[in-house]
């Protein structure tokens, strides 16, 4: 059984001030939880039902991991789901990761995103909706983007809706904070930026590159006029519906980033 303090400490995590003071985040159920600890990630806690102790044993001895058993009513206690799971960690979280990080030149943006002129990386301007940014995660560790570029006051990494909605792809991708504007200043000229719009030129009949920097805007407002003056090329996503069949008006932010990088994947395989 969890004792007092460690059910409140745990709690406390679910606030961002708190997972900043202690710099640790929460992440709950079984596949998540098995993808930290197999991770770089240092696990400070392991709080899981003795079911699940027994028949994680392997893993568990093999990481050191310390663990603490817990009964079903403490899962109530600890968890954010509407249906607790049998087992939540208690993750550290890398020291400057996910923390703003400044751009003043070329060398700085190679250092914070190693080969970012030859890969193709997205790039998320003031995603607002957790769900969504853990969501775009997840398709970028799918099609193999490595890094994710987001704007400064976006939705946080460690938002326990975020690494839930990753489901473990919020350790297999290089997340970073930064000016996108400043970065983009820095970038300019020297690779393709890619922009998806209501308007612009179909993506499935358009030449695209194998290396390059996928702006997705925000859920409400699109790409920005900031960001807009840096894209090289303008994708459409088109719609094969009608009026009369009740055609959506525009698709939310992940899924347009799924059918884009989608297409980019396709050319070259």
């Amino acid at each position: 059984m969890l004792s007092n303090s460690q059910v409140k400490h745990i709690n406390a995590l679910k606030i961002k001030k708190y997972r900043d003071e202690y710099k640790e985040f929460i992440a709950e159920g079984n596949t998540l939880v098995a993808d930290l600890i197999e991770s770089p990630y240092e696990i400070a806690g392991v709080y899981a039902e003795s079911q699940w102790i027994v028949g994680n044993l392997e893993m568990i001895r093999r990481h050191n991991v310390p663990v603490f058993e817990a009964e079903p009513q403490d899962m109530d206690r600890i968890t954010s789901l509407t249906s607790p799971s049998p087992v939540l960690a208690v993750v550290k979280i890398p020291t400057g990761y996910g923390d703003v990080i400044e751009f003043p030149d070329t060398d700085s943006v190679e250092k914070a995103i190693p080969g970012l002129k030859n890969v193709l990386s997205f790039m998320l301007e003031s995603i607002s909706d957790p769900g969504n940014f853990g969501t775009m995660l997840r398709i970028a560790d799918w099609f193999g983007i490595r890094n994710v570029i987001c704007s400064e006051h976006g939705v946080e990494l460690y938002n326990p809706k975020v690494v839930q909605a990753s489901m473990g792809s919020v350790a297999r991708v290089n997340v970073v904070y930064t000016d996108l504007q400043g970065i983009l200043e820095t970038l300019k000229g020297s690779i393709p930026i890619y922009g998806t719009f209501l308007q612009g030129d179909p993506v499935y009949s358009v030449p695209l590159s194998e290396n390059g920097i996928i702006i997705i805007g925000s859920e409400a407002h699109g790409i920005s006029e900031k960001l807009t003056q840096f894209v090289t090329k303008r994708l459409f996503i088109p719609s094969f519906g009608s009026s009369a069949d009740g055609k959506a008006e525009s698709l939310n932010a992940a899924v347009a980033a799924a059918v884009v990088i989608s297409e980019f994947r396709r050319r070259i395989t």
